[in-house]
């Protein structure tokens, strides 16, 4: 009788905690309805959307197609500057090295080196820093060569990013028609993200000079900026080509930065033109009130809630 008695106890203490643990909290529901509007955004959208945002002080993440391959267009550049600056601390070279760009190298599309006529030679890190700020294509190729797709592959397989690929040099339509296209998934790149941010890739001090260099890139070439206000820093890379738009950023929010990585495949013209910047919007809106805020809702000053 005592052991029934003790066993009805407990269960009913088991259940009062578990109903105490399923109410809804303010947080929870906040978090629901921003996971349900980014779900609409990218349900609207004729194209395929893959979506993943991170909170870089908690973790917490909302993921859309996390997994899904998509042609990165000029994202890919990031993991390429990456691999610059890994093999320069390998002491293959130094980044003040003066490389000059072969002409087989000179290509159209975005760049400035493509423009100038009896071009000097560049220093590695001046070609990295053109291959990002103005997505220099011209620059790209000649660092491509520099450092071998093969090793950069490598890489980013000893980093985790296992679905990202560099597979063709920019602007090369006879590789991209045989389906060579640079790869990588919205995971794959919000983990690269997280390791510069941290400082984890390489060193602190090496991280940090390759996200001051995504920082130079114009705001105004940036969708994800679109959906931001202006005085909050943002360090990115975006990609077009025909039917595919990407970009890969760090948004330097103080009370809750985040990285998110966005990219579109599929796409229609004239239909959801505006998907990533309502992305943006939505994203922006979510972690600025939970980084300022109680977890009740009140706000309040950040500095008193840490």
């Amino acid at each position: 009788m005592r052991k029934t008695v003790g066993a009805w106890l407990l269960m009913a203490l088991i259940c009062v905690r578990l109903d105490a643990t399923a109410q809804p909290t303010a947080q929870k529901v906040m978090r629901q309805k921003a996971e349900e509007q980014l779900k609409d955004i990218i349900g609207r959208s004729p194209a395929v959307t893959g979506l993943v945002a991170v909170d870089l002080t908690s973790g917490e993440t909302f993921a859309f197609n996390a997994d899904v391959a998509f042609p990165q267009a000029s994202a890919i550049k990031v993991p390429i500057l990456m691999s610059v600056y890994k093999q320069a601390h390998e002491g293959k070279f130094l980044l003040s090295d003066q490389r000059k760009v072969a002409p087989g190298n000179i290509v159209g599309g975005t760049g400035i080196l493509k423009d100038l006529v009896d071009t000097a030679s560049l220093s590695i890190r001046n070609l990295g820093v053109l291959m990002i700020a103005l997505s220099d294509n011209s620059a790209t190729n000649s660092l491509i060569d520099l450092v071998g797709m093969p090793e950069v592959n490598a890489m980013l397989r000893s980093l985790g990013a296992k679905q990202t690929l560099v597979q063709r040099k920019m602007i090369n339509s006879a590789a991209s028609g045989r389906g060579e296209e640079n790869l990588s998934t919205p995971a794959d790149a919000a983990k690269i993200l997280q390791l510069l941010y941290r400082g984890e890739f390489i060193n602190k001090a090496t991280s940090g000079e390759i996200v001051s260099i995504l920082r130079k890139t114009d705001r105004r070439t940036s969708r994800l900026a679109t959906g931001l206000p202006d005085e909050v820093p943002i360090a990115f890379k975006p990609g077009e080509l025909n039917g595919v738009s990407t970009e890969w950023a760090l948004v330097l929010l103080p009370e809750r930065p985040y990285a998110v990585a966005v990219m579109e495949s599929y796409k229609v013209e004239g239909q959801g033109e505006e998907t990533v910047e309502e992305l943006s919007e939505v994203l922006y809106d979510y972690f600025w009130r939970t980084g300022n805020a109680t977890r009740y809702g009140t706000y309040i000053d950040p500095k008193l809630i840490k």
